[in-house]
């Protein structure tokens, strides 16, 4: 489980195709002075498991199912990428809820400058059935955030300076593929919703 507050950005040093999936070297700086073995950290949202790491960087095995549903098969070396180490329990649960399991990508159709800070639109395919609400939360890449403008299968957040360069918006630009996980209270009200009116 995770929070959406980003620890730190890395970036790709390696993706190696691999079984089906890939291997993916994570180069970074602040969490490998806390990760063993077996760590749970979410890249771009999305949880992955350390399976090796040293001074500089750490490794993780990437399913073919990942693949399939994040960004990931669109790394290549040197691209920016947010990191967070899991909640424990004594961290402060300063985002919301984010399980680090990806729901499906969208596409950064607009980006505006407010008086120093930022709205950035997503666009995605509302037949999934994921909804957003207005001021109801939603992780992108990751990142703990705001929904403002909720529209079907659109929706845009606010991005403050702090957020824009401590983690990787600062490189989003229109055409911007990112992961998306929905809320998991709207997710589970949206399932029994759709049950109950059968």
């Amino acid at each position: 489980m995770f929070t959406g507050i980003i620890e730190e950005t890395g970036d790709i040093k390696a993706f190696t195709p691999e079984y089906g999936g890939a291997r993916l070297v994570v180069r970074c700086q602040k969490i490998l002075d806390d990760i063993s073995i077996g760590d749970s950290i979410a890249i771009n949202g999305c949880c992955q498991t350390v399976v090796k790491f040293d001074d500089t960087s750490f490794t993780v095995q990437v399913s073919k199912e990942t693949l399939n549903v994040t960004t990931f098969k669109k790394f290549k070396a040197g691209s920016k990428v947010n990191l967070e180490r899991a909640l424990t329990p004594l961290s402060r649960m300063g985002g919301h809820i984010v399980q680090g399991h990806v729901d499906q990508t969208a596409t950064c159709t607009a980006i505006t400058e407010a008086d120093g800070s930022w709205y950035y639109t997503f666009e995605y395919d509302a037949s999934t059935g994921n909804v957003t609400v207005e001021k109801g939360s939603i992780a992108v890449n990751g990142v703990s955030l705001t929904v403002v403008n909720s529209r079907e299968g659109s929706f845009q957040v606010a991005i403050i300076p702090y957020t824009y360069e401590h983690t990787n918006f600062h490189t989003f630009k229109v055409g911007t593929v990112v992961n998306l996980e929905f809320d998991i209270v709207g997710k589970y009200i949206a399932k029994l919703m759709k049950q109950y009116l059968k």
